[in-house]
């Protein structure tokens, strides 16, 4: 049995790596709930299931099935993938998921984040999320790591570090009253540099335009590398996105992370914009419980909710008029990697995208 820690990841030298740092592996969760997935969540589950054998071919991955859908995953997997019962609510291993720290003798260890479902009884996306609260204490079980509980909410998706002292994130989500209303900002800047071991912190203003997880920092950016970060872009200044970008790539271009070097922001032009439409909402169940999903809402698509692994990019591709260019983009940022284009409109659709379906394990030997 694994250990829950009373002290925090700083007072024992531990640190988040950055994402294009060496990887154990990576998890994943299969999709099944149908007031989020249409027609039965089939079509996200080939989705699910093409990303986890991209990743695969560059580190082992696990994905987590429940008892009722292991037989189906078991058969739409690659062979080399692992497949491990566990009881959860929704799919988004990124936000239900530990974060993994690691300290420079090899060892790691799991915070085990509060969850809420993106807003608890306030804004949050569903109920009940008490089986997606255990999750991450049962990955640190499976991993065989000891784990950290702090005393707040807080989503993988919600943060981006470049493993050197440096944490991007969001007030539009931080700072949102459905997850830590009782921290002020200053208060949550400490709780992350003690359980994240970061001395500085980057605060954007705003995430994705119609980002229903109220800005996650990994839709609108991604650390591609010590001082170089990619950020979702649109020219069209009609476009809502567009002053959303803009502001964050001022943010950005006048910032110095930890180390104090300037960071290079390149841009990765947005997706559409993308709109749900009548057939895919119809194919949705409607309960009380679940999401609400209208015709013609806006998507929050990005390429930068790509997923870095040791020998390549796994990136949605999302529009005919944007992909190549995405994917040249991200050869660019990437140039030693392979770069995997994934269909991945189902994962959109059911309101994230491929870094929000996966996390992965860093590398360790203790």
């Amino acid at each position: 049995m694994t250990a829950k820690l009373p002290s925090t990841p700083k007072a024992d030298n531990f640190r988040l790596p950055g994402e294009f740092e060496p990887h154990q592996g990576c998890w994943m969760a299969w999709p099944e709930r149908t007031d989020n997935w249409r027609l039965g969540a089939k079509p996200a589950q080939d989705v699910f299931a093409e990303v986890a054998e991209a990743i695969q071919q560059s580190e082992p991955v696990t994905v987590a099935v429940s008892s009722h859908q292991f037989e189906n995953a078991r058969a739409r997997l690659h062979k080399d993938i692992r497949v491990v019962e566990m009881t959860y609510n929704d799919s988004w291993l990124r936000d239900t998921g530990p974060s993994f720290v690691v300290n420079d003798q090899g060892h790691c260890r799991a915070v085990d984040w509060q969850f809420n479902a993106w807003g608890g009884h306030y804004n949050g996306l569903y109920s009940a999320w008490d089986d997606d609260e255990k999750v991450a204490m049962k990955i640190a079980e499976i991993e065989g790591t000891d784990r950290y509980r702090p005393d707040f909410v807080l989503e993988g998706g919600s943060i981006h570090v470049d493993g050197e002292g440096t944490l991007i994130t969001t007030e539009e989500c931080l700072l949102s009253p459905g997850r830590n209303p009782d921290k002020s900002k200053s208060m949550l800047e400490t709780l992350l540099k003690e359980y994240l071991n970061v001395s500085k912190v980057i605060w954007l203003k705003r995430g994705v335009y119609a980002d229903e997880t109220t800005g996650h920092v990994d839709n609108l950016i991604h650390y591609c590398a010590p001082a170089v970060v990619a950020l979702t872009w649109t020219d069209d200044k009609e476009d809502p996105q567009y002053d959303i970008s803009k502001e964050a790539f001022d943010i950005l271009s006048n910032e110095t992370d930890a180390k104090g070097r300037p960071l290079k922001v390149v841009k990765l032009h947005q997706p559409g914009p993308l709109y749900l439409t009548k057939e895919e909402a119809t194919g949705i169940d409607m309960t009380e419980s679940g999401m609400s999903r209208e015709p013609g809402d806006r998507l929050a698509g990005s390429y930068c909710n790509f997923y870095i692994g040791n020998a390549n990019i796994v990136f949605p591709l999302l529009d005919d008029h944007y992909d190549d260019k995405a994917k040249a983009t991200l050869q660019g940022l990437f140039p030693t990697k392979k770069i995997i284009g994934v269909p991945a409109r189902e994962i959109l659709l059911g309101g994230g995208n491929i870094h929000c379906i996966t996390q992965q394990v860093p590398a360790f030997t203790h």
